[in-house]
């Protein structure tokens, strides 16, 4: 294998390719981030992630149902902050959320869900975008053929719903907002913006005004009647502080939302299923036989879930490997890997101490060699598989440590064809 690989041909074929691709961040902080190699996946892989992605997120969205019925003390112990209580109940829309991405491993027992970003999930221009780039570079079919497309109707069919419901006569101000220092935020922001393909302007967060109890405005002070905000959590939102000592801008936000002065998408529902407490849920009520769930999604939950506790008992119970990580954790921050009562690893980051600590029980990511301007390397390979609407899009690789952190790679994936390793 190492023969076959020319690292200075490699390093040169990689700036070529990538540099012709627009607002792409091939490079993230000075690192290499995007990989000019390609994985292969066979159809029957790439149709059971669909199949599974579509029925865990039909598992997490029937559970989201059931949080808006239950008292907010119990929400508090799922890790719902205080401030977002008075809100979060809230429902723009028939689904739950418009964008959201499911982290899968493929694991010997099959694929096992990690979690699911349905909040303010990134790696859409990755997915929807550059991996057909790729394929076609490495001439192969892309998964994600088509996937684009629908994702514009589907954001089209979602902002259709909200004004329908809010019963606009004019035309829509619609603005797409992310913070315009982070580069991967705001060009991600801005290819949903193109592929949703509606009159909407983009308008960096910093430049947009609220009006207590009165509107949200932009930058030339026009109403705004529609807020895109896909990559900027509401767990940081409802800590907005305004200019004006202590002026709590993020919670006027949502006091605008919920007044129907503004409509947020993603929206608000899409933050009560971001807790990783829910899976705690999910898995407690199969265990349970809780007759919430199904005799067929009480299955789905055994093949595709994961034990998940609020407490660590069972695991010392049992001297099983698990993870403790945070309900509102990102990127690998303050995650730390256990066996039994023992640790094993421990990230270096503690971003998120505070948050509610939820137990996991680990499972290996599988390993790949991978080529990047380095070299050779072996790295662990987690699958983003995109739900829209509630329907299973595209799906895109990362290849990174055992826990996938910000200096995780995006790594290209096309269909095997016969013959091909």
């Amino acid at each position: 294998m190492a023969n076959e690989f020319n690292l200075a041909e490699h390093r040169k074929n990689r700036s070529k390719t990538y540099e012709k691709i627009d607002s792409f961040w091939h490079d993230l902080y000075d690192s290499e981030y995007a990989l000019y190699d390609i994985a292969y996946m066979s159809k029957k892989e790439i149709n059971d992630i669909q199949v599974a992605t579509n029925r865990i997120g039909s598992i997490f969205f029937k559970t989201g149902q059931l949080l808006r019925g239950l008292p907010d003390e119990t929400l508090r112990q799922l890790d719902i902050p205080e401030k977002a209580l008075p809100f979060i109940r809230h429902r723009a829309l028939p689904i739950e959320t418009v964008v959201s991405r499911v982290d899968l491993v493929q694991t010997s027992e099959g694929l096992k869900v990690l979690e699911l970003n349905s909040d303010t999930p990134t790696f859409e221009k990755e997915v929807f975008h550059v991996n057909g780039l790729m394929c076609k570079v490495f001439n192969v079919c892309d998964p994600n053929e088509g996937v684009a497309e629908k994702l514009g109707m589907e954001m089209r069919k979602a902002l259709a719903e909200v004004l329908h419901r809010g019963n606009f006569t004019e035309k829509p101000k619609i603005v797409f907002t992310s913070h315009d220092t982070h580069e991967e935020d705001k060009l991600t922001t801005l290819y949903l913006m193109e592929v949703a393909n509606i009159a909407a302007k983009y308008v960096p967060l910093h430049k947009l005004r609220i009006e207590k109890g009165v509107g949200l405005f932009d930058d030339e002070d026009n109403k705004i009647d529609v807020l895109y905000r896909q990559t900027y959590p509401l767990e940081h939102l409802i800590e907005d502080i305004g200019d004006e000592v202590g002026d709590p801008i993020g919670i006027q936000l949502l006091e605008l939302v919920c007044s129907d002065k503004l409509i947020m998408l993603n929206p608000i529902s899409a933050f009560l299923l971001q807790s990783k407490a829910v899976q705690s849920v999910i898995w407690g009520m199969k265990e349970l036989d809780h007759p919430f769930f199904t005799q067929q999604e009480k299955q789905w939950i055994d093949q595709y879930f994961l034990p998940t506790y609020l407490e660590e008992d069972v695991f010392w119970k049992n001297n099983w490997k698990y993870v403790k990580k945070p309900s509102f954790g990102r990127e690998g921050d303050t995650v730390s890997i256990f066996q039994g009562k023992k640790k094993l690893y421990e990230d270096q980051h503690k971003t998120y101490d505070k948050s509610l600590p939820v137990y996991q029980k680990y499972v290996d990511l599988p390993t790949k060699h991978i080529k990047t301007v380095n070299g050779l390397k072996e790295a662990k390979i987690l699958i983003g598989s995109f739900l829209v609407n509630g329907k299973a899009s595209g799906i895109g690789l990362r290849a990174g440590n055992q826990i996938t952190d910000n200096n995780a790679y995006f790594l290209p994936v096309g269909i095997k064809q016969e013959g091909r390793e």
